[in-house]
């Protein structure tokens, strides 16, 4: 998901999936940093994190494909610990913006 998603799944993320102990693992595009070229975006890249700090989401931030080799360690907590874990992917990841 965008991480614009996560302002419409708070309630589903406290009320169900942290109240019912869900394992979850969360892979979001995390859009509006720097060089994005979608003002709208901007605005809940500033509040993403602060979110999932509220919802006391463990949240882990993939910046350079190096940061996959972690992917199975967060797997295995998430379903370990039965919680939902983000893990935000930003745009060097992806392989940035094109030619911007």
């Amino acid at each position: 998901m965008q991480n614009t998603a996560i302002g419409v799944t708070i309630n589903t993320l406290a009320t169900l999936i942290q109240y019912y102990r869900m394992p979850l693992p969360m892979l979001i595009s995390y859009r509006g940093e720097l060089r994005e070229p979608v003002a709208c975006q901007v605005e809940m890249a500033v509040h993403t994190k602060a979110l999932l700090a509220q919802l006391n989401i463990p949240t882990y931030h993939f910046h350079w494909q190096r940061d996959v080799e972690e992917f199975e360690n967060i797997l295995k907590y998430t379903f370990m610990c039965n919680k939902p874990v983000a893990i935000l992917t930003d745009a060097n990841f992806w392989g940035g913006y094109g030619d911007q």
